[in-house]
Order: structure tokens, then sequence, then C-alpha cells
């Protein structure tokens, strides 16, 4: 148990590590608020949409991929998208329900639910991870580009313009264009990887830079009751759900457990991205990944323990 506890603080310390460097950096003034945007408008645009382009052209379809498993992913991510929606429908301010609904159903499994499953599973646990990746990836872009689109200040509602919002997504681009790469096993020429590594490796250091950037005392206070109900969604309601799920479906070792590790994940750095790109309401966004990450280290320990006791995994 003191091991887990131990690989989830290595995990997340460094994220908060970058989350307080964005704060005082902030606060020395070597930042200021149009570097905050560019630097935002950058990863939503370029580093990001490389970083999942690389992670999916690298990934090993054939070890790893079970169709089952994968369809069970994508039914509870929508079925935890619908119930975070209809709580933000019913409990949550009209302008914020696409950030709550987005914090409370997104995972940093790139970040924290990969690395746990390949510290506790080795090579299965990355080989499974990075295929449920792909899959993760496109879910959680298709589902927070109809939300935000719809909630975001003065975006226009219809089917086309939805659907348009979609289909324009950097991210989801980027996951696009990987698959054919990644199923026929297209090479790219080394220098090219090698390049598009260097600019993809500027995703996760500057998105929490400007995340530490935009909070403050104030946006914390304003945002504090919105954000810990999507935070408390996050953490402990839908992984309980989801992870009930798939005890019931019949999953049962490594198999759950990497299940659990990628439901419990805290809400993706991503999410501040892409609320900030659309004028959303991205202090709320930012708030909600400062509390998810602090949650993990309580929440997915407690988890994996309840599943160890029960014999599960």
């Amino acid at each position: 148990m003191f091991a887990v506890i131990q690989q989830t603080l290595a995990i997340t310390a460094p994220v908060f590590a970058m989350l307080f460097l964005g704060v005082a950096l902030k606060r020395l003034h070597w930042i200021d608020n149009a570097f905050i945007d560019t630097a935002s408008s950058l990863v939503f645009r370029g580093t990001m949409p490389t970083l999942l382009f690389i992670g999916i052209v690298k990934a090993d379809l054939s070890t790893a991929l079970q169709p089952e498993l994968l369809l069970f992913f994508v039914i509870a991510t929508l079925v935890c998208f619908a119930i975070a929606w209809a709580w933000a429908i019913w409990r949550v301010p009209h302008v914020d329900r696409g950030i709550y609904t987005q914090g409370a159903f997104r995972g940093n499994n790139g970040i924290v639910g990969l690395a746990l499953a390949t510290s506790m599973y080795g090579d299965y646990g990355l080989s499974l991870g990075a295929v449920l990746g792909g899959v993760v990836i496109l879910c959680y872009n298709v589902l927070s580009a109809i939300v935000l689109a719809i909630y975001s200040p003065g975006a226009k509602t219809g089917v086309l313009a939805i659907s348009k919002s979609i289909v324009t997504n950097p991210l989801i681009i980027g996951v696009l264009a990987a698959i054919p790469f990644a199923y026929w096993q297209i090479p790219l020429p080394a220098w090219l990887m090698t390049s598009g590594q260097y600019f993809a490796q500027m995703t996760l250091p500057l998105a929490l830079i400007c995340i530490g950037g935009t909070l403050s005392l104030n946006s914390l206070r304003r945002s504090s009751g919105v954000a810990v109900g999507s935070s408390l969604m996050k953490m402990v309601w839908l992984p309980l759900i989801s992870t009930l799920g798939a005890w019931l479906w019949g999953f049962r070792d490594a198999d759950l457990a990497i299940l659990f590790l990628y439901f419990a994940s805290p809400t993706a750095a991503a999410s501040f991205v892409m609320a900030r790109a659309v004028g959303a309401n991205h202090e709320l966004a930012a708030a909600i990944i400062v509390i998810t990450t602090l949650a993990a280290v309580v929440t997915t320990n407690i988890g994996l323990l309840i599943l160890q006791w029960g014999g599960w995994i």
C-alpha cells in the first residue's frame, strides 16, 4: 500500500510543482496574461495535438487490442458524461455547466492513469493503457467539444455549429490523423519523430504553468462551490459507478485495476486549455484541476486498497 502511495505522489508532485511555478512566475511578473493567452493557444493548436499524434502512432495496437474492454470504457464514459451533464443542468449555473461537466468526466489518463498502470503492471499496463488512451482521447475531446460549444459565451448551438467545433478541434484532428499511421504501421522519418517529440514535450509544462498563472485566491473563492462539486463527481462518484460497472461486467485483476486507474484519474490539464480556447470560465477549470490532482493522492490509493482487499485485483 505504501508503495502505491509513493508511486502516486511521484506522479502528482511534479504536476503540483509546475502549477506552483506558474503561480510564482505570475507573482514575479515574469509572465503575464498576454503570455498565458499565447502559450495556451500554442498548446491547444500545436503542441498537444502533436503529443496526441505521437502517442497514438507509437502505441502497439496488436499487443493489447481488447474490443470488449474498449467497448466498456466507451459506454462507461458516455454514462459518466450523461450523469455529470444532467447534474450540472439541475444544480450548476448555466454559464458554468460546460466547465463543470468537462471537469467531472475528463481524466488525466495520459499522465496519471498510464503512469500508474505501467508502474503496477509493467509492459502489459503500458500497452493496454496506450491503446485505451487512444479511445479515451477521442471520446473525451468529442464530448468536451460538444458541451463547451453549447455553454460557451456567444457560442452557436445548432447541429452544424457543434459539428464544426468538433471536426475543427485540433486535438481531435491530431487523434484522427494518427490512426492510419498506427493501424497500418506506416513509418515516419526518424528526424520528424524526434522533432515532433521536442515540440510535444512542451505541452505539459506550458499548460501547467498557464494554469498556475491563472490561479489566485479570489478566483478559487469565486469558483469554490462549483469546483468542489465537480471534483467530488470526478474523484468519488463517477469512479465508484464505473468501477462497479466494470466489476459487474466481469473484469478482474489487471484489467479491472487499469480501468479503475483511468476512471479515477484527476481532471486533465487539457480541460483548461480547451476552456480558455473557447472563452469559457478557465479559472473554474484551473481550480477543478488543482483540487482533483490533490484528491487523487487519497482517492486512488483508497480505491486500490478496496479492490485488493476484495481480492479482485
